[in-house]
């Protein structure tokens, strides 16, 4: 899947009404300026020879094909071209009739850890003339590696811990649950007897995107109101829901979730029904890992 990054000069070209310079229409009366479409892309760097697109703009069409060399600005970047990323062709060539073209380049996956912070900055070598001070003739490309998405990554052994604990667990540091894939959703896992006894949580994980890769959750029953109040408000039950006011994700690549969870009470007056917002992590660990959490006490959904 490519993420095309194209910006506000791109934008301002298409408003100058497709300027030609042979065209007998109105025409945009400036300077022949190139430039970088956008002064920053994240570049999603998957396991695959895949290349991605790096836009070129001019703010005029010619009757001629011009070509421009691609330089890397090494001062200013990390990632070392042929080692992180490399660039289809040093040259880019905007074609006869036409506004854009496009520098290639991919992500060379196996030389990336999901925790590096890799960059490099390319550099259009173009006269004088064609230089726009407003966007300029550099470009920032930020490499971020991409795991495949699988379902099953998601299922097994999994310790969560969260800022609820601090309220109304006290005595809870982690906790160790099991979870499953949920046969009658897609992309959905089952979060089994999540924080208490008795009460799953349903999570779906979005793959749209691969640079923002998003959880959601539906408003779900996630507790008896006894078992974290020691009494009975509202209708008796605590209700969970994804807070929308902030981003929830996960990670393929390290096997986790990170959200922010809204729990509230039906029944209660206006106003007194909300819980709280908090902030829960679950990451998935092996089945020795587990062993291990349950023989030192940790506390668990396996009692």
């Amino acid at each position: 899947m490519k993420k095309i990054f194209i910006g506000l000069s791109a934008i301002f070209i298409l408003v100058l009404g497709l300027a030609s310079c042979d065209s007998e229409y109105v025409k945009y009366s400036g300077p022949d300026y190139i430039m970088f479409s956008d002064t920053l892309s994240v570049l999603p760097v998957q396991n695959n020879e895949e290349y991605f697109d790096i836009t070129v703009s001019a703010t005029e069409a010619c009757d001629y094909d011009r070509t421009l060399g691609v330089e890397i600005i090494d001062k200013k970047s990390n990632a070392v071209e042929g080692e992180h990323y490399a660039l289809e062709a040093n040259t880019v060539t905007i074609k006869a009739g036409e506004y854009l073209a496009n520098v290639r380049v991919r992500g060379i996956y196996d030389n990336i850890s999901v925790a590096d912070s890799l960059g490099f900055v390319l550099h259009l070598v173009t006269g004088k003339e064609s230089q726009w001070d407003i966007y300029g003739i550099e470009t920032k490309v930020v490499l971020q590696k991409v795991c495949p998405f699988d379902i099953n990554l998601f299922s097994g052994y999994a310790v969560i811990i969260s800022t609820y604990f601090n309220s109304y667990m006290k005595n809870v540091s982690q906790r160790l649950i099991r979870t499953e894939v949920d046969t009658k959703e897609e992309n959905t896992i089952i979060l089994k007897d999540y924080f208490y006894k008795g009460y799953d949580l349903k999570v779906k994980f979005t793959t749209d995107d691969l640079l923002n890769p998003l959880i959601e959750m539906e408003d779900q029953r996630f507790a008896y109101t006894p078992d974290a109040f020691n009494t009975i408000y509202g209708d008796g039950y605590i209700w969970a829901y994804q807070a929308g006011a902030y981003l929830s994700y996960y990670s393929s690549c390290e096997k986790f979730i990170f959200q922010y969870m809204t729990l509230h009470v039906p029944g209660m007056p206006a106003g007194k029904d909300e819980v709280g917002t908090y902030v829960n992590a679950v990451r998935w660990i092996s089945d020795d890992e587990a062993q291990k959490l349950i023989e030192e006490g940790v506390n668990n959904s396996l009692k």
